[in-house]
């Protein structure tokens, strides 16, 4: 198998047609279509489904992308090492992040990057599902979550804190009372991420001025409660919370233009609902390139802005 076959397969995937794959390598048409033509042949498969406008890979074909797509990375930074290019952020970076990551700060954050280091090249993939970012050849990967990540090979950095606040329409409450103290939420129709949750765990806030990791060691106050309406996407939830149908917990970030514009009025504002944290990880062979450590540099001070001042003790291979 030819390596630049595999290259020209890989960045005809990213591109989604051999006419963008041919101006993204400098090469004409024909050309891709013959090296791809010619990797099947070596490997004896079909590896994607052509048309007029169209590269679409096959089963096989999508197995063999993620496999050739780290290759070619690796190879990438062999080159870039021997040419000694290790100095200047550059080349290509696959991002991948969730959907709510990628529109409320990626958006705005990777085309200034890219303006910023013009030898840097960015692809994003936004996706809710799980993502294997080794087998798949993403360079970096943003987490949101609110349980530990699992163990892994991954070099992982946690950037930020966030708590979830509790929201409810001025609709709802005027209608409903407004919840004085914790145990009065079990009275109340709650807007949730599964029917399987039956209690809320809370955190009182401390003053202002109190540390993160403070707060974060605030007794807990478990609640019952009661769901109403379920779904498993922020949006679903603050747009339920909007219409009336009851109180919910929403990362802080998400809810302040809502609560600007007096859409949501916060429930028991002196108590948090948990805390979700973000966190990048990154194949350790790929942790010290420089055009990776600049998107990391720049996701942690984009975060900063906008959460909690993260805790900064090195976390060490943790999470997918």
């Amino acid at each position: 198998m030819n390596l630049n076959d595999a290259r020209t397969f890989v960045v005809a995937v990213n591109e989604g047609s051999f006419s963008s794959a041919a101006r993204a390598l400098g090469v004409p048409k024909s050309t891709v279509s013959k090296r791809v033509a010619e990797l099947e042949r070596a490997l004896g498969v079909v590896l994607a489904h052509r048309s007029t406008r169209r590269f679409v890979p096959t089963p096989v074909g999508r197995e063999f992308f993620a496999r050739a797509a780290a290759m070619v990375a690796l190879a990438d930074e062999a080159a870039a090492v021997v040419r000694g290019s290790l100095a200047e952020p550059s080349g290509l970076v696959r991002v991948t992040s969730s959907l709510p990551v990628a529109q409320t700060w990626l958006a705005p954050l990777l085309p200034k990057l890219a303006l910023r280091y013009p030898a840097l090249r960015v692809v994003h993939h936004a996706t809710d599902r799980f993502v294997d970012v080794v087998r798949e050849g993403f360079d970096v990967a943003i987490r949101s979550h609110v349980e530990p990540l699992s163990d892994s090979s991954l070099v992982a950095r946690k950037i930020a804190f966030e708590p979830f606040w509790l929201v409810a329409s001025p609709s709802y409450l005027a209608a409903r009372g407004s919840p004085r103290t914790p145990d009065e939420l079990a009275s109340h129709d709650m807007l949730l991420t599964s029917p399987s949750i039956e209690r809320l765990v809370l955190s009182r806030v401390d003053e202002p001025g109190t540390t993160s990791k403070a707060r974060a060691t605030s007794a807990a106050i478990v609640v019952p409660v009661r769901g109403r309406y379920f779904a498993d996407e922020s949006e679903m939830l603050l747009a339920a919370a909007r219409a009336g149908l009851g109180i919910t917990g929403i990362p802080a970030k998400m809810a302040r233009a809502d609560l600007a514009a007096r859409r949501l009025r916060r429930v028991l504002p002196k108590h948090d609902a948990g805390r979700i944290t973000t966190t990048v990880l990154v194949p350790e062979r790929r942790a010290e390139l420089p055009a990776v450590r600049v998107l990391i540099d720049a996701f942690v001070e984009a975060r900063k802005a906008d959460t909690r001042e993260p805790d900064d003790t090195p976390a060490r291979p943790r999470g997918r």
